[in-house]
């Protein structure tokens, strides 16, 4: 098992997950691919596409909130151990792997928050009360 290896776990379900380090002591930790927002969400977060291209089965992303102050961001990051990783479904290229990494630091980053992204947070709010983020 190394970094960059996308592999099925069991959560509630079986799902995807991409290795982002390996360490037995502390164990792996992982991101899990999600279904795309559907709606923009430029300034509140940062999707990484996965799918194909990588040999995974389905389309996905890697997503990324961006950090604010007094704003706690829904995270998909994990740590796993290896009696959880199922069975190896893709291996991420090195500039996948880059992608990943620049979207890591940038979601780490405090930003504050603008009447934009406010706005972005109701019309997100909105469209999942009324079943429009897939």
């Amino acid at each position: 098992m190394q970094r960059g290896e996308v592999w099925w776990v069991e959560f509630d379900e079986r799902r995807l997950v991409v290795l982002l380090s390996v360490d037995d002591a502390s164990g792996i930790r992982a991101m899990q691919v999600v279904a795309p927002a559907g709606v923009d969400i430029s300034g509140l977060g940062v999707e990484v596409r996965v799918g194909a291209m990588e040999g995974l089965p389905f389309e996905g992303v890697l997503r990324f909130a961006l950090a604010r102050p007094g704003f706690t961001p829904c995270t998909w990051l994990t740590t796993v151990s290896r009696d959880d990783l199922i069975e190896r479904a893709g291996v991420l290229s090195s500039p996948k792997l880059s992608e990943i990494e620049d979207a890591l630091r940038l979601s780490g980053q405090a930003k504050e928050r603008t009447p934009a992204t406010t706005a972005k947070l109701s019309e997100i709010r909105d469209a999942l009360r009324l079943g429009g983020l897939g």
